[in-house]
């Protein structure tokens, strides 16, 4: 079994002044799962998978593997295999021996059948013509293909990965991606993956866990995290462009609810939330173009994408925020236009930061 626990874990670093890089994270990983782990720089998402992996020490808590707890068991008895983000092939070695070296080390296999289990795994990852060649002489993506065919080779119950395609260009990013999620399900290997990247995050999780400044915010699946953040800071990351915020008063009035801040006030029926102060957050998606009832703002710049533009506005009171408008409307630098939102849309946090659950549960089309 390859379901991995964390349970109040955390990572002090001790010095003149300690830093808590990692606070009290509880985590259950299923058997065959792929979770991804996203975060600012700094969130403590690489040194948690660093202590999984056994290359940190665990200031309190414990973390279990297969349901053994390994804090005091060597990185090489934990039965994981790690892919870093600059790959780490031996420049002297060809990829054969790149990817036989772990088995000639960890393994009673003979040559002959670590030779077969590199070939296999080679073919499975479309490198086997390269299987002769050394490090320096492979592109970028190339190099990539070996160290993951290094881990495969182990048959490990985790697979633990740092980052590994940050030093790849864009395209072949995108093509990565979509090859790691292939392989990962027709392996079946629990995988935790560290990223930044919130669309890594987005397009190749089961589940994302969510860190900030070393605290756990949200585990869920991606579009619950995008639909129902937990709390601001998930709401702000997750998504691109990310979410605007506007601060406001939520007030009930004989027609419904009416939200106003700084130079708008817009009417949005029944909303299932006490009057008060808020953050009303509004992803650049759920803007529409509106003839009255919405927010007045200026264009600051057209982005165009293609099947569609971003915008940027800002309010007369300085506010800026960004609309993601459809390709047809296109505004000039300088024009006005008004955007409104449907009460459906819009997030309600208070004042700690947390979000307001205040939707009413949609309607499921007529079929």
């Amino acid at each position: 079994m390859g379901d991995v626990t964390l349970t109040d874990v955390t990572k002090v670093y001790a010095g003149e002044e300690s830093v808590v890089a990692v606070e009290d994270i509880d985590l259950e990983v299923q058997d065959g799962e792929f979770v991804v782990m996203v975060g600012p720089s700094g969130c403590g998402k690489s040194t948690t998978l660093r202590m999984i992996a056994g290359l940190e020490e665990v200031t309190g808590g414990t973390i279990e593997i297969g349901g053994e707890i390994v804090n005091d068991t060597q990185p090489q008895k934990r039965n994981i295999a790690m892919v870093f983000q600059n790959y780490a092939l031996y420049p002297h070695m060809t990829v054969r021996e790149n990817m036989a070296f772990g088995l000639r080390l960890s393994s009673e296999l003979s040559e002959d059948e670590i030779t077969e289990t590199v070939e296999e795994t080679a073919t499975l990852l479309e490198i086997e013509p390269l299987l002769d060649q050394y490090p320096k002489q492979l592109s970028g993506g190339q190099q990539q293909r070996v160290a993951l065919g290094r881990a495969i080779v182990r048959d490990p119950q985790v697979f633990l990965m740092d980052e590994p395609l940050s030093n790849l260009d864009a395209k072949l990013r995108t093509q990565m991606r979509t090859e790691l999620q292939r392989l990962q399900s027709e392996l079946g290997v629990t995988t935790i993956y560290v990223t930044h990247d919130q669309t890594e995050a987005m397009t190749m999780g089961d589940r994302i866990v969510v860190l900030n400044d070393g605290e756990l915010q949200q585990v869920a699946p991606p579009e619950e995290c995008y639909d129902r953040p937990n709390n601001r800071f998930v709401a702000g990351f997750i998504g691109s462009p990310s979410m605007n915020f506007f601060e406001i008063t939520l007030a009930d009035t004989e027609s419904g609810s009416t939200v106003s801040g700084e130079g708008f006030e817009v009417s949005l029926g029944e909303i299932d939330a006490p009057p008060g102060e808020y953050t009303l957050g509004v992803r650049p998606e759920d803007f529409t173009i509106v003839e009255s009832d919405g927010i007045t703002a200026t264009v600051d710049v057209v982005e165009p994408m293609g099947s569609d533009n971003f915008i940027y506005l800002q309010t007369e009171t300085g506010t800026a925020f960004t609309a993601r408008v459809d390709s047809a409307f296109r505004p000039n630098e300088g024009d006005v236009v008004r955007v409104g939102f449907a009460a459906d849309d819009v997030h309600l946090f208070d004042a700690d930061g947390d979000r307001i659950e205040h939707r009413r549960e949609r309607t499921p089309p007529a079929t």
